[in-house]
């Protein structure tokens, strides 16, 4: 019988060595596999007709920036020169009607000559008529 033990527990141990053996990924050879996925990027590829478009709407860009911040300043030099004017008129305005004075103290007679003559409204058409074609004759306007 206890021939019988021994055997059996060889037996079962044998069996036990199988099972393991059997189950076991490792001793069959079975390989496991990785998915591996690599995060390389690669610029797209390019024509030459794109690299210069993109070339052109640089240069558009920075042209489009450059006449802006000249329209700018050319807004700013306006104005300047919009409040220098409006300072000369009043000037001129205040020695105008100082003038005005002086003459009218020291009875100068002031000339009654304008700058400019007027052209009556008949003349202009008239004018208009003859000469559609031939540019107006300045000196007869003063």
């Amino acid at each position: 019988m206890r021939t019988n033990k021994n055997l059996s527990a060889v037996a079962i141990g044998l069996a036990c060595c199988i099972l393991i053996t059997w189950f076991s990924t490792s001793i069959r050879g079975v390989e496991k596999t990785y998915e591996v996925r690599p995060q390389i990027s690669l610029p797209e590829y390019r024509t030459d007709a794109a690299r210069a478009i993109d070339a052109y709407e640089r240069l558009m860009e920075r042209h489009m920036d450059l006449t802006e911040q000249n329209l700018t300043k050319i807004g700013t030099d306006i104005q300047q020169i919009a409040k220098k004017l409006d300072s000369i008129d009043v000037k001129l305005t205040m020695l105008s009607s100082r003038m005005a004075t002086i003459e009218k103290t020291l009875g100068i007679k002031q000339s009654g000559y304008p700058l400019r003559k007027k052209l009556q409204p008949a003349q202009t058409q008239k004018k208009a008529t003859d000469a559609p074609n031939q540019k107006p004759n300045l000196e007869s306007l003063e």
